[in-house]
Parts: structure tokens; sequence; C-alpha cells
């Protein structure tokens, strides 16, 4: 038994170009965590929440995080709060894989 969720979930992901991945690796009665395997130029289109807040830690890569209207590439490891009503997504521009988890709670 690990209590590691993230490797196993994870390991087996290899997108493509263009295509993005995912796996559950939380999901409660108010909490989901999900990892999100973008493979070069691949992209985790904006959106938002509404009634909860989505927090984006960068693991893997370099992707690109867009939080209305900033977006920075950001180096793994890194942590992006992305508030309620708060428009967000990720993009990988280079050449390798990016992998972020996002965090949303409360779950509505």
């Amino acid at each position: 038994m690990t209590l590691d969720s993230y490797a196993t979930a994870v390991s087996g992901l290899d997108p493509a170009p263009g295509e993005v991945e995912t796996a559950e690796l939380v999901v409660t009665d108010d909490v989901l965590v999900k990892a999100f395997v973008l493979g070069p130029d691949a992209a985790v289109d904006p959106h938002e929440h509404a009634d909860a807040t989505n927090v984006f830690h960068v693991v893997e890569g370099e992707p690109t995080v867009v939080r209305d209207d900033e977006e920075a590439a950001l180096a793994a490891p890194a942590v992006v709060p992305n508030e309620r009503g708060a428009v967000h997504g990720a993009r990988n521009d280079t050449d390798d894989r990016a992998v972020l988890t996002a965090t949303l709670a409360p779950l509505p």
C-alpha cells in the first residue's frame, strides 16, 4: 500500500501533441483533485467555477498558466490559486509534457 495517489495515476499517461489526459487523484464529498497531463501544444481551455476555488499545482514541466488577464510560464513546483469566478486555464508551449493538478473545493 502507498499513501501517494499521484505516481500511479499519472505514470501511464502519455498524451500526444495537442492532447490532454486526466486522472482523478482524490474524490470526496467536498473536494476533487485531478491531474492534467498536457502534451506539447495542448491546453486546458480557460473556464471558471462560480461556487468553488480551484488551485493549480504545477508538478512537472513548465506550463503557461492563465488567470483572468494574466499569464505566466511556471516551472514545477508552483502553486496558483484561482478564486471563485476567476477565469483560469493552462497550456503547454514546450516540447515536453507538463503536469498540473487542480484542487477544486468545495464541490457543489
